[in-house]
């Protein structure tokens, strides 16, 4: 009767001390998640959606905390003037690699770098048009797609000689990407494959895996268009990659007043 005592005893024992760790396993994975942080930011046109004043958080205090992820090495996601993005420090290579194995996409397929300014893009690329063309473009709903600089990461989008790059009219970007002071890596916050999103409940999936998340609303039409990608890089030619949400007034702008010929894609 002993010997059965004392192998009841070390069943029970064993079944605590595994449940105790499959609560520490569950409760570890629990405060990982938790470490995300969703900041509201209050929407210019008071289109988002209400937000009590206590969970508000001062947009100094979202920029600054956005800024230290990003420095951390960490990925964040933010509104632009299109889509919601995800978006790390493009110089950081494992923070560039941390963002294809969140949305799961595929090493080939090249991210796009955000900058601040229009002086900013010929830092990082090399330019062969009119500064007056990019001033018509950018801000805005535009990846203007350059041969990159020798400055530019090597080891983001190391398999092609060009970069796209975008200045999103939207306020909170472009200050965020100032206060970096070095270009953004901006990709759609969604997996690939799946559709963009327009409000941050959308890509909720990922948000464990995310430091921070900027909450800006719904964003502008919701059309999930993204922006109009044109190639550049040939003198006097563009080409159209994705006719995204400002197809015609790009053409326009390329064709009618700085007379470039359309390159068809081959």
């Amino acid at each position: 009767m002993s010997c059965f005592r004392e192998l009841a005893v070390r069943i029970i024992k064993y079944r605590a001390a595994h449940s105790s760790r499959e609560v520490c396993r569950v409760g570890s994975e629990m405060c990982k998640r938790l470490k995300t942080k969703v900041l509201h930011l209050a929407a210019a046109t008071g289109d988002g959606p209400f937000v009590p004043q206590e969970a508000r958080t001062d947009v100094a205090d979202i920029l600054s905390c956005t800024v230290k992820a990003l420095q951390d090495g960490h990925v964040v996601a933010v509104p632009t003037d299109t889509i919601y993005g995800l978006a790390c420090l493009a110089q950081n290579s494992g923070a560039v690699r941390e963002i294809y194995d969140i949305k799961g996409r595929n090493e080939q397929k090249p991210l796009a770098i955000c900058v601040g300014e229009i002086h900013d893009i010929y830092k990082y690329c090399k330019v062969k048009v009119k500064e007056e063309l990019l001033r018509d473009l950018l801000p805005g709903p535009v990846t203007l797609v350059l041969e990159r600089s020798a400055i530019l990461n090597k080891e983001l989008n190391p398999f092609t000689s060009l970069v796209g790059v975008r200045i999103p009219d939207c306020a909170f970007m472009r200050r965020l990407c100032q206060m970096c002071a070095e270009p953004l890596a901006l990709t759609s916050a969604n997996v690939s494959a799946q559709n963009s999103t327009v409000a941050v409940h959308e890509f909720q999936d990922l948000w464990p895996q995310l430091a921070v998340v900027v909450d800006g609303g719904p964003i502008g039409d919701q059309s999930r268009l993204g922006s109009t990608v044109v190639d550049l890089s040939a003198h006097g030619k563009y080409r159209v990659i994705r006719a995204g949400c400002a197809f015609s007034s790009t053409v326009d702008v390329l064709e009618g007043k700085y007379g470039l010929t359309s390159e068809e894609l081959g």
